[in-house]
């Protein structure tokens, strides 16, 4: 359950919650991509399989197709959810098949960051919009991350069309087993495109 913890999905705004200064976002990369050789040679991550192929239906209309998923050995204490979004730029047809598989060397770019548990990478929808949908241990951590992913992803993304939500209190599989526990969120968004309705 969420506890005490309100439900308050943080929508990045320009000056107040964009993307972080470069050099601070590409800093905390750096240090990212380190740390994931250390958790690499440790066995600290994992690739499970039980929720590839998972199909999550969004507010919006448009359902994304989990391809892999990722997570830690660590868990979260401090549990949140938070979904990432964004548009590849001049990626059409085949195009989406070749970056599914190449993503995997991505993995360098979060695994390390502080508090990543677990991500599940959903293909390109009907608005050829890609998703990240995480499990963090903490909510700031969350947000820092994505802001600092923000500026890896500006350099293959079409303009506008990244964003971000955080999901305090909650945790990923609670979230995709019973969406209403969402029903709360301030502010609303009934047709969000990060909020999933139904997840087979």
């Amino acid at each position: 359950m969420t506890g005490d913890v309100p439900l308050r999905p943080r929508r990045p705004a320009p000056g107040a919650a964009g993307p972080l200064p470069r050099p601070v976002a590409w800093r905390g990369v750096l240090r990212c991509a380190l740390a994931t050789v250390g958790m690499l040679r440790r066995g600290d991550i994992r690739w499970p399989r039980g929720s590839v192929g998972r199909r999550i239906r969004f507010a919006d209309g448009s359902t994304g197709r989990v391809y892999r998923e990722t997570a830690a050995v660590r868990g979260a204490s401090d549990p949140c959810v938070l979904v990432v979004s964004f548009r590849l730029r001049a990626v059409r047809g085949r195009g989406h098949l070749w970056f599914r598989r190449e993503s995997i060397l991505n993995t360098p770019l979060f695994v390390g960051f502080p508090g990543f548990a677990s991500k599940l990478w959903l293909a390109h929808d009907e608005r050829r919009r890609y998703r990240g949908f995480y499990e963090w241990d903490g909510a700031e951590r969350a947000e820092h991350y994505a802001r600092s992913l923000w500026r890896v992803l500006e350099l293959v993304s079409e303009p506008g069309s990244i964003d971000y939500r955080v999901l305090p209190g909650l945790r990923r599989d609670e979230v995709l087993a019973d969406p209403a526990v969402l029903e709360g969120c301030d502010p609303p968004e009934p047709d969000a495109w990060w909020r999933p309705v139904v997840a087979a």
